[in-house]
């Protein structure tokens, strides 16, 4: 499957294929969403939102419209 990030179901692991080619990406970037990282989704916030990730060893929080922002395909 392949989709936006934040549709990853807590505990499932996926492939970042592409990041919005805007200045939000380009932080996305920087954070280490970078295309072909392994992205694990360790948790969501009681509400929902925000929601933690795995990436390169650093475990980072994004609001969904962050996560939204990153396609990638899953089970990878």
């Amino acid at each position: 499957m392949t989709g936006p990030l934040h549709r990853v179901r807590t505990g499932k692991t996926a492939v970042v294929r592409a990041v919005a080619p805007d200045t939000a990406g380009r932080r996305l970037m920087d954070l280490g969403f970078v295309p072909g990282t392994r992205v694990r989704v360790l948790r969501t916030s009681p509400l929902g939102d925000p929601r933690a990730y795995l990436v390169r060893g650093a475990v980072i929080a994004l609001r969904r419209e962050d996560a939204a922002r990153i396609l990638v395909s899953e089970g990878a």
